[in-house]
């Protein structure tokens, strides 16, 4: 029937989506945590379960049970609506990415590179409105800080992405990823990546463009007047934000869920793409470990400086090579 096509069957993918959401961003914890330890010769969670297994379990039970404390100087409202308002666009951003052969993780839309764009820039409401209405100097500095952090970042992202749009020719990521590319296109593509991580690094707000969160200049940031599972829930959007990111980087970059036997075997298709979604935040991790945080004037000259005119000319020379040699 029309109803369960539309309304029922959509929902159900919706609700498993979401727990295998929660479920990884639990693990990729663990999995930050380790690697971690390994970089800087230590052992890492390794006394609740067996190699520490139980620790993202361990830590859910504190969240969960800490004392829920609102300061009276705050705009109590928008101060708790901002934690679900950041969490909310990393997991509905999974709507359009394909997970198997003509199989997108809800539905399959002609505007799917729209839609990344438009609900990557909603997250930076969240952490926005979290500062303003936190009524904190330092909450505010770190809002004002991510506000014009993502919006910079914003403008070369941007620019990349209609790069590969107008490579793809379709709007559809499933278009995108079951079209076949020439032996130019990948070397092209894979020229832009760098470019296109740092970016998602900027756009996440991860380490080393973790400034609007800084705790020796800000103590927590936009975050300093939240705890318990508020506190939790800005702690769960950047975590899941990055397993978002990182399944649009394997989906635009390296094929998505494509792999030997995949298009004979759909079952391996969603196998592919957490193999590469896997690789890509250890790529986040080792870039965590090694690279040491800028100046924030730093960050912003370099957006404004070399990132958006390298932008601008990858995007013309994409054009080009679209029409010349497409």
């Amino acid at each position: 029937m029309d109803w369960l096509q539309v309304l029922v069957f959509p929902a159900i993918r919706a609700l498993i989506l979401i727990f295998v959401l929660l479920t990884g961003f639990a693990y990729l914890t663990w999995y930050e945590r380790k690697l971690l330890a390994r970089f800087q010769v230590r052992y890492g969670p390794n006394r609740a379960g067996k190699f520490g297994l139980l620790q993202p379990a361990a830590d859910a039970v504190k969240a969960f049970f800490k004392e829920e404390i609102i300061p009276n100087h705050v705009d109590k409202p928008v101060y708790l609506l901002a934690p679900a308002l950041a969490l909310v666009p990393a997991l509905i951003i999974w709507a359009v990415i394909p997970i198997a052969k003509g199989t997108p993780a809800i539905a399959d839309v002609n505007i799917g590179f729209l839609w990344i764009l438009a609900v990557a820039g909603i997250e930076s409401y969240g952490i926005i409105l979290a500062g303003w209405s936190s009524n904190n100097n330092y909450s505010l500095l770190g809002a004002l800080r991510s506000s014009a952090q993502m919006v910079s970042y914003e403008l070369p992202l941007g620019l990349f992405l209609v790069s590969i749009l107008i490579l793809a020719g379709s709007f559809s990521l499933v278009d995108l990823v079951e079209s076949s590319r020439q032996w130019w296109e990948w070397i092209w593509l894979w020229l832009a990546f760098p470019f296109f991580f740092i970016c998602i690094l900027a756009e996440t707000n991860r380490s080393p463009f973790d400034l609007p969160e800084t705790e020796n200049e800000l103590v927590a940031g936009f975050q300093t007047e939240y705890g318990g599972m508020k506190f939790a829930l800005f702690f769960i959007a950047e975590y899941v934000n990055m397993i978002s990111m990182s399944a649009i980087m394997a989906t635009l970059f390296f094929g998505g869920w494509r792999g030997p036997f995949a298009e004979q075997y759909i079952w391996l298709g969603p196998i592919y793409l957490f193999i590469k979604v896997v690789v890509l935040l250890f790529l986040f991790i080792w870039v965590r470990a090694s690279i040491g945080r800028p100046r924030y004037d730093q960050l912003m000259k370099f957006c404004w400086q070399f990132m958006l005119p390298l932008g601008l000319v990858y995007v013309s020379i994409s054009a080009v090579l679209a029409v010349f040699l497409k």
